[in-house]
């Protein structure tokens, strides 16, 4: 265009824009006042739901409205100077000069309109961007996509445009502005379009990708060509040092590419699991119970030692961390990220084999009822239960059989034998009662069809569940659910275990002397700080467990895998309790964790046995159960049992053996037991005779059906039987 013509535009531009003005002055009516830029933001909604720590930290978000993709409001302080200063070049040049009309700039587009001069290499109209926030603010303003916009819906936008510049600042229509604006597809709002497109903040647009966002303003669906060749018009105005070039190699990868996941990472998604959980609600922010510090750690203490047990086929594991006292959630883990295959799966809820984790409860049950104390002595010595699937033979973690033990012994210790007894002296009903008032909704079945293996963990629980079950014996028997966010309505705690009762199970799960049978003095179990504590693994090595509690929270740990297959020789000891001693020892780094102080009526009183099966010490009794002397029951002597022709008592007939994946491969061995005892008694297993002679052989296990036969010391054979043996660690 010459300088004659632009002068002759210029004005024409003039004429047009007074005669415009006069003849909309006196056909139009005054508009309703705009809301004001507080209105607009309070009313603004984020297609994401945001996940806060109980300080207001964000931990994870969520996207809950698939219809459009906005993130939260980004207020001009968070803008970089790139992004405004080529939006203010590129729409609107006078922008901190007019009120919100530039009648020389709309006359001139519309003088352009008219002659067709305008085209793509011009980047912008003549609507300011006061009159573009109007349409975005009131809907009635919008041109209809198939309609061009009449003189007079023009002059409603020129009149909504004056009221907004009357009634806001030039900060807060920028800042709006950038908000409700559509960029390109779904996205809404420049946070969302700058996440899509560069992976970045709007603090850190530069001028390159500032030139393709305002581009985008004008035509958010056009094609990347056209785009390119309006983002290149913007630079040349807004920044000339930018090569066009270089916008056109950026823009071919970030529109081809726009998208974000449906779940944002915010602080490394601390907690994308229980967010998927809470959240379901546009634009919410929800303060939960959770401690972002607490959360942290325990996220990397879990993958830290994920990636240790990697070459053992372990990949998966789940964290919970409770406030004993109120009941609070302070940390919620439900898988180890990226190193799962299946990370979506949630294992703080996830159902999976409980192990030996539920025992505390049923001795618990036995002190209650005062059909047992913690010196009662139980009988572990080789069981079988007929079932209908076959013969129950149930082991001890190294393959032993003890005889008579205390409670204590065998609880600490996690022995299988006593705890099955003990379940038949409470009662199969009793039990699972208890533990579906204790929250165990996913025992869906009648007492009959766990049967004996209730005891040992034969049913399925979730990890949340488990650990505010233990966190019930931490605060004395009394149950309430565990809180998540803040509720007014509290659901009243009730009790369901005695307080003596509850305070001697969590003194025997502290006591390291006790668990030394099974474990040693040396294990991560024995913290620093006073502890309870439970470990349980699952058959076929397929769930492993590690639950406790200090004077203050009740952790739980679960690692495993959650495609089902089996761990390579990982225990609870070695595998949920270096987390679960990682996290105590965290939670406890400046406040000591204190043993409980003994309920009242609860009696300490120094206890023998007879026989000597345990040395004689100071044990906690509930009123009137209280015995100086503990009696077992003692072997008989050899005598006339002695003429009669030993039998072989374990296994019995048709015995299946499931083995305890507790146990180490090394440590796998089957006892085989004869009566009455003689020393000459040879045992042979498929025709293979062992080098060891006794009335109680052990034998390494291998997996399959066999035959087992008992001889004397002429070979002839007195007794035999079969057997079969199942479970991962069969050699």
């Amino acid at each position: 265009m010459t300088e004659r013509r632009r002068r002759t535009s210029l004005r024409a531009a003039a004429l047009f824009a007074a005669f415009f003005a006069t003849l909309m002055a006196g056909t139009c009516v005054a508009a309703a006042p705009p809301p004001s830029f507080a209105e607009v933001k309070r009313d603004y909604v984020a297609s994401d739901a945001l996940l806060l720590d109980r300080m207001g930290s964000p931990l994870a978000s969520l996207r809950v409205d698939t219809t459009i993709r906005r993130l939260e409001w980004v207020t001009l302080g968070e803008v970089s100077p790139a992004m405004s200063a080529a939006l203010i070049a590129a729409e609107d040049q006078h922008f901190y000069e007019h009120e919100g009309v530039d009648w020389t700039g709309l006359a001139v587009a519309a003088w352009d309109s008219l002659w067709r001069y305008a085209d793509a290499r011009r980047p912008r109209g003549g609507s300011t961007l006061t009159m573009q926030l109007a349409s975005l603010v009131d809907p009635a303003l919008r041109p209809q996509a198939s309609e061009p916009r009449t003189l007079a819906q023009k002059w409603a936008q020129i009149e909504a445009a004056r009221a907004l510049e009357r009634g806001w600042t030039k900060e807060e229509i920028l800042e709006a502005y950038l908000n409700l604006s559509s960029y390109r597809g779904e996205l809404a709002g420049l946070r969302a379009a700058a996440g899509a497109l560069f992976g970045k903040a709007p603090s850190g647009l530069d001028a390159r990708e500032s030139a393709i966002l305002v581009a985008l303003l004008r035509a958010p669906a056009a094609r990347s060509a056209l785009v390119t060749q309006r983002a290149c018009a913007v630079a040349a105005v807004a920044s000339p040092e930018v090569a066009c070039e270089a916008i056109r190699a950026l823009a071919s990868v970030s529109l081809a590419g726009a998208r974000l996941p449906a779940s944002r990472d915010i602080g490394n998604a601390a907690a994308p699991h229980l967010a998927a959980r809470l959240l379901d609600t546009p634009g919410e922010r929800l303060t939960t119970t959770l401690d972002g510090d607490v959360q942290a750690f325990a996220v990397a203490t879990l993958r830290a030692h994920l990636t240790e047990l990697a070459a053992r086929n372990v990949e998966d594991g789940a964290i919970v961390v409770l406030d004993n006292a109120s009941g609070d959630v302070v940390a919620y883990v439900g898988s180890s990220g990226e190193l799962s295959r299946a990370a979506q799966v949630d294992g703080v809820v996830a159902p999976r084999q409980a192990g030996s984790t539920l025992k505390p409860f049923l001795y618990a049950l036995a002190l209650d009822d005062r059909l047992l104390t913690a010196a009662s002595l139980v009988d572990d010595s080789p069981l079988a239960i007929a079932t209908a699937r076959g013969v129950y033979a149930p082991q001890n973690y190294d393959r032993d059989f003890r005889g008579s033990v205390s409670l204590r012994t065998a609880l600490a210790s996690s022995l299988n034998v006593p705890a099955v007894r003990t379940l038949d002296v409470v009662g199969p009903d009793r039990f699972r009662e208890a533990l579906a008032s204790l929250g165990f909704a996913t025992l869906t079945e009648s007492a009959d069809h766990y049967g004996a293996a209730l005891a040992l963990g034969g049913a399925e629980v979730t990890l949340l569940a488990l650990t505010n079950a233990y966190r019930t014996l931490a605060n004395g028997g009394i149950h309430a659910p565990p809180r998540m966010r803040d509720q007014r309505a509290q659901v009243p705690a009730r009790r369901l275990f005695g307080a003596q009762a509850s305070f001697i199970i969590a003194d025997i799960l502290a006591d390291r002397s006790a668990r030394a049978a099974t474990f040693g003095l040396d294990n991560p179990l024995a913290t620093r700080v006073w502890s309870a504590v439970k470990t349980g693994t699952s058959k076929d090595m397929r769930d492993n467990w590690c639950v406790g509690f200090t004077s203050r929270y009740t952790v739980g740990v679960w690692v495993g895998n959650f495609s089902g297959a089996p761990m390579h020789d990982v225990s609870g000891v070695t595998g949920a309790a270096p987390v679960w001693r990682d996290i105590v020892h965290y939670l406890h780094r400046a406040q000591r964790s204190q043993p409980p102080a003994p309920p009242a009526g609860v009696v300490a009183r120094t206890v023998s046995f007879a026989p000597a099966v345990e040395r004689a010490r100071r044990e906690w009794f509930l009123p009137g159960t209280d015995a100086a002397t503990m009696r077992g029951s003692a072997r008989r002597a050899s005598g006339d049992t002695d003429r009669l022709t030993p039998r072989i008592r374990y296994p019995a007939p048709d015995t299946v053996i499931a083995l305890d994946p507790d146990i180490p491969a090394a440590h796998q061995r089957v006892a085989f037991v004869a009566a009455p005892a003689r020393a000459d008694l040879r045992w042979q297993v498929d025709g293979v005779e062992l080098d060891e002679y006794g009335a109680r052989v052990l034998w390494p296990p291998t997996s399959g059906k066999h035959q087992l036969v008992l001889r004397d010391a002429r070979g002839e054979a007195l007794a035999q039987v079969g057997f079969e043996v199942r479970g991962w660690h069969a050699r």
